[in-house]
């Protein structure tokens, strides 16, 4: 199970990361920077006959990094709208690219057409020791089924790339066919795609992503070999899909290596974030049956391993936090949940397991000193759920008419996918007087504490208050 001993190792990780990222581009005067690197400036009112200083900057921020020796160096944004200018960086090292000072540079994507598959704004592809810092990007936008634009993309292998303080809003696909899970786009999406060589060492931290339109895909995504990662203090508000997203098993690798651990997103640290009005309400992919679906969780692991999930705030979404796999062959497991803060979620609180009897299994999960207070469902335990513990957490119900607190759905297949799950030492509260309050355990409902005690043989540490 995880351990704060390897929270420790995590945030010390981060730590050498950023004092590298100190180091390689630390503040540059005109012309050179670090170590000798070269510093180029780009304007919107520039010119790419120039020589790049901060008096005669280059125009197109492409140029500019494809100016950058093998040194690499710094290019540094001066403010102002970059009109249809995107930005790749294709097996490249040492590379920065930086708002200057003061500056609110926006890479505005609109009237680009984004090609068939995945494109982003900004792409990282095969690259080591690469910071993108200060920039909005918006207006990437499509109809287009087989097109998936993205603010940010980092993909394929290498280590030390660092997303910090960037702003990525209103982009995404707007294809309206009600039902299709083939419409897709991303804010910020890092998808380690070889087998051999992971992306290691990514740290996305500080940015806001927000108004973004997302079919079936997730505003910001860990998916692959991505081993070692963190995502801290970011802002992400008001989109139409999951907020933030591990996920392992899918096609991302594929062939023998699809189902091994090389193809999940692991050793990770997801801290401090603020998850806000995250709701699949109105998102054509999530509508089914004459009904849409409140299904977007603010904080997912969907076949990820290793993974902390703490001191985070998910307000006013339809999932607060779920630990699951979707896939049969898959599984989530070694994740631990501490001291995070879930309001006024749509469906649930938390939820732990498969969604049906046809998913992978959760395990190896501890759920600690989390604030679950809403006015639906607390904490819902899901299918192959196992060598799990959920302890000291306060559960609070706000709902008069059904104060459902907790709810384990009837368990499927053997034993050994339902066993050592221990609830103990929460603290339950709702508006209700004591032992009208409700549980749901094997999808029977009790009332009261007592009753469901005696039904489950769980919480027996634990208490109700009435508030």
């Amino acid at each position: 199970m995880p351990t704060t001993g390897r929270l420790a190792r995590i945030v010390r990780r981060m730590l050498t990361v950023a004092t590298v990222a100190a180091v390689v581009i630390g503040h540059p005067g005109a012309g050179a920077g670090a170590h000798g690197r070269t510093t180029l400036y780009v304007s919107p009112r520039g010119s790419d006959s120039a020589d790049g200083t901060a008096r005669r900057p280059l125009r197109t921020p492409q140029i500019a990094v494809d100016r950058l020796g093998p040194l690499g160096g710094t290019v540094r944004l001066l403010g102002g709208r970059y009109a249809g200018q995107r930005i790749v960086i294709e097996q490249r090292a040492h590379i920065a690219v930086r708002a200057a000072a003061g500056a609110v540079p926006v890479l505005d994507g609109a009237g680009l057409a984004p090609p068939d598959g995945q494109s982003g704004m900004i792409e990282i592809r095969d690259s080591s020791d690469v910071t993108v810092d200060g920039l909005t990007v918006t207006g990437y936008r499509t109809r287009r089924l087989a097109a998936v634009p993205i603010g940010i993309l980092v993909t394929g292998s290498g280590r030390s790339i660092r997303l910090t303080g960037n702003h990525v809003h209103h982009l995404g696909n707007d294809n309206g066919t009600l039902g299709s899970f083939e419409m897709n786009a991303h804010g910020v999406a890092v998808f380690g795609t070889d087998a051999e060589r992971p992306l290691t060492g990514v740290t996305v931290s500080g940015n806001e992503l927000d108004h973004l339109v997302l079919g079936a895909s997730e505003t910001l995504v860990l998916n692959g070999n991505v081993d070692g990662w963190s995502v801290v203090g970011n802002d992400i508000h008001d989109n139409n899909n999951i907020g933030i997203d591990a996920i392992g098993f899918e096609g991302t690798i594929g062939g023998a290596a699809r189902f091994t651990d090389v193809n999940r997103a692991r050793n990770g640290l997801i801290a401090h974030n603020r998850v806000s009005r995250i709701i699949s309400e109105g998102n054509p992919a999530y509508w089914d049956d004459g009904s849409w679906c409140d299904c977007a969780d603010g904080i997912y692991v969907d076949g990820g391993a290793a993974i902390t999930i703490t001191g985070n705030r998910v307000d006013d979404s339809d999932i607060g936090i779920e630990v699951a796999s979707e896939w049969r062959q898959g599984r989530t497991n070694g994740i631990t949940v501490t001291g995070n803060t879930v309001t006024r979620s749509r469906y649930t609180g938390l939820a732990v397991g498969g969604y049906d009897q046809d998913r992978g299994e959760a395990y190896d999960i501890s759920v600690t000193n989390n604030l679950v207070r809403g006015d639906n469902l607390g904490i819902l335990l899901q299918y192959y759920v196992h060598d799990t513990t959920i302890r000291r957490n306060t559960v609070v119900s706000t709902d008069r008419d059904e104060p459902v607190l907790l709810q384990r759905v009837a368990p499927a297949g053997g034993a050994a996918r339902n066993a050592r799950l221990v609830l103990n030492d929460n603290d339950y509260r709702g508006r209700v007087p004591a032992g009208q309050e409700s549980y749901l355990w094997n999808d029977v409902e009790q009332r009261g504490l007592r009753a469901y005690r005696a039904a489950s043989g769980q919480d027996t540490r634990s208490t109700y208050h009435r508030q």
